[in-house]
């Protein structure tokens, strides 16, 4: 299935996250926000973008792209 992620909340509460810049929070959401995915199905969807971003997410909403 393809996804478009529509909104993303990622977990910066992390110590790792206390030293960067705040301008690092903004760039990782904007790489993320409006993106397009295969994934199985929504979880696989939050496993795959916390792999690739090495953040976890506290929530996501996304569209199903209906082919």
């Amino acid at each position: 299935m393809q996804f478009q992620v529509t909104a993303l909340e990622f977990d910066f509460d992390d110590s790792a996250a206390y030293d960067k810049d705040p301008n690092y929070f903004r760039d990782i959401y904007d790489d993320y926000i409006g993106t397009f995915w295969e994934a199985d199905d929504g979880d696989d969807l939050v496993e795959e973008i916390t792999s690739a971003s090495g953040w976890c997410i506290k929530s996501i909403d996304y569209r199903i792209i209906l082919k």
